[in-house]
This record gives C-alpha cells, sequence and structure tokens, in this order.
C-alpha cells in the first residue's frame, strides 16, 4: 500500500455518478483541481461489508459540509452493476469501475484472489490532496473489517483549516 505523503498514481477509470445517467470517465488528475479525493475500495457491490461501508460514507455529516472533498468508491464491479447499487443504497458519490485491478494494484491494495474471484481489492482508504500527496491510507486486515471514520475525518482536517486544494 502507498505509504503517506508518497505521490498518489494518476488513475482514468469508467463509472457512474448517482447525479448523471450514463457513464463516463473519471480521472483523478482532473478531480484533483476542485480538491482532495478519498478512494474507497471495496471487494463488490452487494456484499455485506461493502453496503455497510459504503452506507457509512454516505451518511457522514462532516463530508456532506465539506465542500471540495470527494469521495469515490472503486471496485471490480462493472459500471451498470454500480449503477444499479447506487439506485438501491441511494449513495451520493461516484462508484468506478476497476475490472482489472490495474488500479488497486497501483495503489498496493490489490489481492491475487478473494473468494474464488481473482484481482480483487482490499477494503482499503486513500486520501489524496490536490498535489497528488497521499494524506491518509488504511486497509482491512480482514475483509470483513470496516474503517475507523472518525481517522478518515482527521486525516482530511487539513483541508478544512486551510480551505484550499493543494
Amino acid at each position: 500500500m502507498l505509504s503517506t505523503h508518497e505521490t498518489a498514481p494518476d488513475l482514468t477509470l469508467p463509472g457512474i455518478d448517482p447525479a448523471e445517467e450514463s457513464i463516463r470517465q473519471f480521472s483523478l488528475t482532473d478531480a484533483l483541481t476542485d480538491g482532495p479525493v478519498v478512494l474507497v475500495f471495496s471487494p463488490f457491490d452487494f456484499s455485506p461489508v461493502c453496503v455497510d461501508q459504503l452506507c457509512t460514507f454516505r451518511d457522514m455529516e462532516w463530508l456532506t459540509f465539506t465542500d471540495g472533498v470527494d469521495v469515490w468508491g472503486v471496485s471490480p464491479d462493472s459500471a451498470h452493476s454500480h449503477r444499479r447499487f447506487l439506485e438501491e443504497y441511494e449513495l451520493n458519490f461516484p462508484l468506478l469501475s476497476d475490472r482489472l485491478g490495474s488500479v488497486a494494484d497501483r495503489y498496493g491494495v490489490l489481492m491475487d484472489e478473494f473468494e474464488h474471484h481473482p484481482n480483487v481489492p482490499k477494503r482499503s482508504i486513500v486520501a489524496v490532496d490536490g498535489d497528488r500527496a497521499v494524506r491518509h491510507t488504511w486497509d482491512a486486515d480482514t475483509q470483513y473489517r470496516s474503517p475507523d471514520l472518525e481517522e478518515v475525518e482527521a486525516a482530511i482536517d487539513w483541508y478544512r483549516r486551510d480551505d484550499a486544494p493543494g
């Protein structure tokens, strides 16, 4: 996994945004011009722990009131599966499709296999600032554990203090 202060690899992935009807490309470099991005890697749409984790991000008040911070979910599921997942759980952030696991691999969170599925990311979080510096990382020692979201909040608190993307 990447370490704090390392440069986050750029990424461009297809995904679905709850505010849009169509699948489009998401670019980390483009998004960082508006502020930090919190990448939430998860193994599968609709798995119980993933549902809990992503719905917790949906419900986080501090994130809702922090303008300029984007959350992106990343998993190997297709954008079509993501669309259904967004609709069912009323998620308020985009879900991106890393079908081959190339992004998870560059971020150091790719597992060779999980529950008989190859190239699945570990449940993990990477917060990236406007300069592409990693500000916070977390990964699960077991796929059934969720992160301490107070740590995530503290990790992006610098952005609220500085009120600037980079």
